[in-house]
């Protein structure tokens, strides 16, 4: 199968948005299906700068390793693992999928995208030190957990993070938890070295062409209404499969392209800022993701947290996010995104998801309204030596969280991804947000089983030898997770 040509002859692949989830997919697609062609739009002057970007991300490299919003206590009391232990299962298959990779020299030196960087939990007062020490009980014999540390000893928590225990009261009750093999991921690098890898096969990647429309043809094959956003006339390309990686533009794409598998769906926006310091004092002295809990009625997605990021190779600490609402679905969006996705078919649900999450409202407004000061002292309930001369503001990327149907409720509101195919699989999307871009390679395997079943069968050795847990859970071996993490970690360049 070839390019489109003059003869009308379509394009096997057009991926819609320069993202880690489109770069995934293609590259999956270049090495099962050498012989297929791919197109891939992007509307943005370069790739990955949305979501995918690293000054965009609320968080990288998760493995539920710190999250505490991936085990919740139970109205019981309890706390149950199996949520944190997926995502991380997911991580580690993205993880192969890299080191397959670097392995081949597909993409370059791992350090350019990937790190080392322990991952921490750090909890005040009673009751959440007690919620925290019930984690790590169930945690600490979890096979992809192992090596998981606690401890409530001030001291501890000094030599593993100063800046989170100097001037802090000493009586205050405080606990801890690390990981030293947790990881920092950039993945606008990673996008980046996935596109080249694309295009030095042959794929075609235009930037600053956006995709206005989507219109099934008879044949099956799809039409993809492009045009070029600097003085070029629109065209038309026609492909036989068609992935909609748009982050929030995907919503809008879908509901043109007129599929029934979309309705009902809807997109609820969430902005966001973050306090950023590249004072070289400073970032010195934390080098770890630390995570907290969420405030009463914080969306998961806005867990405090206090990062070491690592982006083309230098240092910074982000703190935040700070949420807020905002109607745009990307970050370069329009204020008309929200009311414009608005149908017949997702009125309902999204009405009774704003009935249901009034509390949210609530909570995003008066983040929204929040001045520099109240901000700054959330950073300094984290590290109370926080100096605002070394800090400064930043926007992150827009999330649009997923709100869809409920037989019970009407309608929910899902902090996750969800993909999107149409029955006969010639297109598929992605909606939502959190884990996201760390478990890019598993979503995008779910999307060729679902929109290839027949390919599928005849890709699944090959898929193998890229990911050797493939099919299996790591969980149900502590021998083999102990292999493959020591495995990836050796590839990839990172402690194990």
């Amino acid at each position: 199968m070839g390019d489109v040509s003059a003869a009308g002859k379509p394009v096997d692949v057009v991926l819609i948005g320069g993202g880690i989830m489109s770069a995934t997919l293609g590259t999956f697609l270049s090495i099962l299906q050498p012989d297929w062609s791919i197109r891939i739009f992007e509307r943005l002057g370069d790739v990955a700068g949305e979501s995918s970007n690293p000054w965009n991300n609320a968080g990288t490299g998760h493995a539920a390793l710190c999250e505490l919003n991936y085990m919740p206590e139970l109205p019981d009391g309890t706390v149950e693992a199996s949520k944190a232990v997926a995502i991380n299962e997911q991580f580690q298959v993205s993880r192969q999928f890299w080191s397959y990779l670097v392995e081949k020299g597909d993409i370059p030196d791992p350090s350019t995208f990937i790190n080392s960087t322990p991952h921490m939990t750090f909890v005040r007062g009673e009751k959440n030190v007690e919620y925290l020490r019930k984690r790590y009980e169930v945690l600490r014999d979890e096979p992809l957990f192992e090596g998981i540390e606690y401890t409530e000893d001030p001291a501890v928590i000094y030599t593993w993070a100063p800046t989170l225990m100097r001037r802090r009261k000493k009586n205050e009750l405080v606990a801890a938890t690390r990981i030293t093999a947790g990881t920092d991921v950039d993945f606008g690098s990673l996008s980046r070295h996935l596109f080249d890898f694309l295009t030095s096969r042959g794929a075609s990647l235009k930037t600053e062409h956006s995709v206005s429309n989507l219109r099934r043809q008879k044949d099956g094959t799809w039409n993809v209404s492009v045009k070029e956003l600097v003085g070029s006339t629109p065209t038309t390309v026609n492909a036989r499969f068609v992935f909609v990686g748009a982050g929030g533009g995907a919503l809008h794409l879908l509901q043109k392209s007129g599929i029934p598998e979309i309705r009902g769906f809807g997109g609820f926006p969430i902005s966001g800022q973050f306090y950023r310091t590249d004072n070289p004092a400073v970032v010195a002295e934390h080098r770890a993701k630390v995570y907290g809990k969420a405030a009463v009625g914080a969306p998961p997605m806005s867990v405090p947290h206090l990062d070491t990021r690592v982006v083309d190779g230098e240092p910074s600490l982000l703190f935040g996010p700070y949420a807020g609402f905002s109607p745009k679905f990307l970050k370069k969006g329009s204020w008309l995104d929200l009311p414009g996705s608005i149908r017949a078919h997702n009125l309902g649900p999204m009405l009774a998801v704003a009935r249901d999450n009034l509390d949210l409202m609530k909570y995003l407004i008066g983040e929204l309204l929040a001045g520099k000061k109240k901000k700054f002292a959330a950073l300094q309930e984290f590290m109370p030596t926080a100096d605002p001369k070394d800090w400064y503001l930043i926007t992150a990327g827009q999330r649009v969280q997923v709100m869809k149907k409920d037989s019970e409720r009407g309608g929910v509101l899902q902090f996750g991804t969800e993909v999107i195919a149409s029955a006969d699989g010639s297109i598929a999307g992605l909606l939502g947000a959190s884990p996201g871009a760390s478990t890019a390679v598993p979503i995008m395997l779910d999307v060729l089983e679902r929109c290839f079943p027949d390919d599928y069968l005849r890709w699944v050795p090959q898929i193998r030898t890229m990911i050797p847990s493939f099919g299996t859970r790591l969980t149900d071996s502590p021998a083999t997770a102990r292999k493959v993490l020591s495995s990836t970690a050796k590839a990839l360049h990172l402690a194990s």
